[in-house]
Order: structure tokens, then C-alpha cells, then sequence
């Protein structure tokens, strides 16, 4: 199984590439085959040789980022019929502050990945550029790959 994570990411501290990366290296333990990539650093010619594609990106002004939605909007509608999906966000916990992941989900269903595992919210806390993940964030980061991988394994 080969999966694809990408991510965006905006903090200085780079709290949901630590998240994706935590991701990555989950999935790897578990056997499978895994690159992951800044979403400016991705080659999108590359996404359709992939099996599973995470995505992630914090919740920025209650969405995912312009880099993330960028990159997915570059696709067709139903591209990736056949293929899996699943993912994640970085985000302050509260109703006034949004939801990226939902926003990436809706955006694969539409390309035609089919979504494999509910969506991880990894939350942070403190005040602008000096953000941090909530205790206990990294390890549930670690239980959504664990769980991701299962669901992946034939």
C-alpha cells in the first residue's frame, strides 16, 4: 500500500508537519510505503501513483489553508474514483474557529477518493507564533495512523 501525505502548514513552530510527519511515521512502522510533502513541494503528477492520499492542513479563518485548497483544487472532479483517502487538521478548539478537515473531506468525496477513517483534529493552544499541540496531540495522531493503517492492510 503506498500513501501520499501532504500537508500545509503556517506556524513558526510547524505544529502540523510535526502532526503529519507523527502520521508518516506511524504508517511506515505498520508496512506501508509512505512520501510526504509540503504542499508547495509536491509534484501533483505524482498523486495518482499512490493508493491512499492524507491531507492536512490547520484550520485558518474556519478553513482549510489557500495552499492546501490550492493543491486540491488542481484536480478534476472524480480523478481519484477508486482511490482512498483520509484527513487531518491542526485547530484552537471552540465553535467560532472552524473546521479544515471537514473542508478537505468535502473535497476528496468530490474528487472521488472514498474516505477511509473520520477525520483527526490535532488541537493547539496559546497565543499567535507561539502556538504548541495540546498534550497528548502527537499520540493521537499516532492512534489515527494506527487506526488508518489497519483499515489500509488487504
Amino acid at each position: 500500500m503506498k500513501v501520499l501525505v501532504v500537508y500545509d502548514t503556517v506556524s513558526p513552530r510547524k505544529l502540523t508537519m510535526k502532526v503529519a510527519e507523527t502520521i508518516s511515521s506511524v504508517l511506515e512502522d505498520m508496512g506501508m510505503k509512505v512520501d510526504s510533502f509540503y504542499v508547495k513541494d509536491v509534484d501533483k503528477a505524482i498523486v495518482k501513483n499512490y493508493d491512499c492520499l492524507v491531507a492536512g492542513s490547520p484550520t485558518m479563518y474556519f478553513r482549510a489553508t489557500s495552499g492546501i485548497k490550492q493543491f486540491l483544487n488542481s484536480f478534476q472532479d472524480k480523478e481519484f474514483s477508486g482511490k482512498l483517502a483520509a484527513a487531518f487538521d491542526t485547530q484552537l478548539q471552540g465553535r467560532f474557529y472552524g473546521n479544515a478537515a471537514k473542508t478537505i473531506e468535502k473535497k476528496l468525496k468530490k474528487l472521488g477518493f472514498k474516505i477511509v477513517s473520520p477525520p483527526l483534529i490535532a488541537y493547539v493552544e496559546g497565543k499567535t507564533n507561539q502556538m504548541r499541540l495540546r498534550e497528548g496531540e502527537l499520540e493521537k495522531a499516532k492512534k489515527f495512523a494506527e487506526d488508518l493503517a489497519n483499515k489500509l492492510h488487504p
